[in-house]
């Protein structure tokens, strides 16, 4: 089964299934596998776990 791994960070559930649905959708245009053998992960990424320029990215989002 093909895997589509995202690092993001988004808050809203609704967003998260959109995102899902457009990758696999697409992936499954470009390749030509059925949509049902995608799986996606997301890997959110906190933004107080991130570092831009010695700074946090919760910081620098401000």
């Amino acid at each position: 089964m093909p895997v589509i791994t995202v690092d993001i960070s988004i808050t809203s559930k609704e967003k998260k299934a959109a995102l899902v649905k457009e990758l696999t959708a697409k992936a499954s245009e470009v390749t030509q596998i059925p949509e049902d053998k995608f799986i996606v992960l997301i890997n959110e990424m906190e933004r107080d776990n991130i570092g831009i320029g010695g700074k946090l990215l919760s910081e620098v989002m401000k």
